[in-house]
């Protein structure tokens, strides 16, 4: 039973275990919580902190249970690092689109010290490269706000 809860969790409700682009499909249901959460300043920032501590705690279960580094199934990293991407970013369609993307890009990409961060032990490796590309991405986010006021 606990097994069942922690791929659950980690999977996000299983869409990680979609068999190609597991981490697209992460981030694109991350865009549900974005908006349920958004109204709320003090709710999202608590939110996202909480998943972010849950989810070292059940990534680093999952790698125990699935019986590998880092599982592609494992998608709750995205979840957090788009909610960290969209965190004080005005609501609106054109932001939601380039958040997913930029923090894609970001995921993907890992730039420096992006790249680094996957070596730390467990669901830390596995949460923090996340959250250090949703800050990239947030950052390019909040520079095109400024932009284009």
């Amino acid at each position: 039973m606990r097994s069942f809860f922690i791929s659950c969790f980690s999977s996000v409700f299983f869409v990680g275990y979609i068999p190609f682009a597991s981490g697209t499909f992460g981030t694109a249901f991350a865009v549900i919580p974005y908006l349920l959460l958004r109204g709320n300043t003090a709710l999202y920032l608590a939110a996202t902190i909480f998943l972010f501590f849950a989810g070292v705690f059940a990534t680093t279960e999952a790698e125990k249970v699935l019986g590998e580094k880092d599982p592609h199934k494992v998608v709750i990293d995205e979840l957090v690092g788009y909610l960290v991407a969209m965190a004080f970013v005005p609501l609106g369609i054109p932001y939601i689109i380039a958040g997913f993307f930029l923090f894609r890009l970001f995921d993907i990409w890992k730039p420096y010290p992006i790249n680094g961060l996957q070596a730390l032990p467990g669901g830390w490796g596995i949460m923090l490269d996340d959250v250090l590309a949703g800050v990239y991405a947030n950052i390019v986010l909040q520079l095109a706000v400024l932009a284009l006021k």
